[in-house]
């Protein structure tokens, strides 16, 4: 995950998405020692197409400029792929039974990789060959 983040925090603004309780959220965020890499940390009481369009709104950034990486189908991609952003699916080997979706997405804006440093080979990284 760090190279990921090492890779895409000069060029971009990365920022974190998650549901879940605040200070848990907050907590597991500062041990994990990648928080200096974002640019903004968003705790959503719900990951729907309103908390999104609400998450734009504030960070002044058009949907068809946000990409979302994420393990949930249904939380994660689906919701900003319906506002017309880009979504990467990184599927986790277990998905609690309420994240879980009847099919994928069928957009262009929709592409999984099987491990989150393939995101990599997704994503313009300027001075990086593609």
């Amino acid at each position: 995950m760090k190279l990921v983040l090492k890779t895409l925090a000069p060029h971009y603004r990365l920022i974190v998405a998650t549901k879940g309780d605040l200070l848990d959220q907050e907590r597991k965020m500062r041990r994990s020692g990648i928080e200096a890499y974002f640019h903004h940390i968003e705790v959503m009481s719900d990951k729907k197409e309103e908390q999104y369009v609400q998450l734009l709104r504030r960070l002044e950034i058009a949907p068809e400029e946000f990409l979302m990486i994420g393990n949930s189908l249904k939380s994660d991609i689906i919701p900003p792929l319906d506002l017309g952003a880009w979504g990467i699916y990184v599927p986790f080997h277990t998905t609690w039974a309420h994240e879980e979706v009847d099919s994928e997405p069928e957009s262009p804006r929709f592409f999984q990789v099987e491990e989150l440093h393939q995101a990599l080979d997704l994503i313009p990284v300027p001075g990086q060959n593609s």
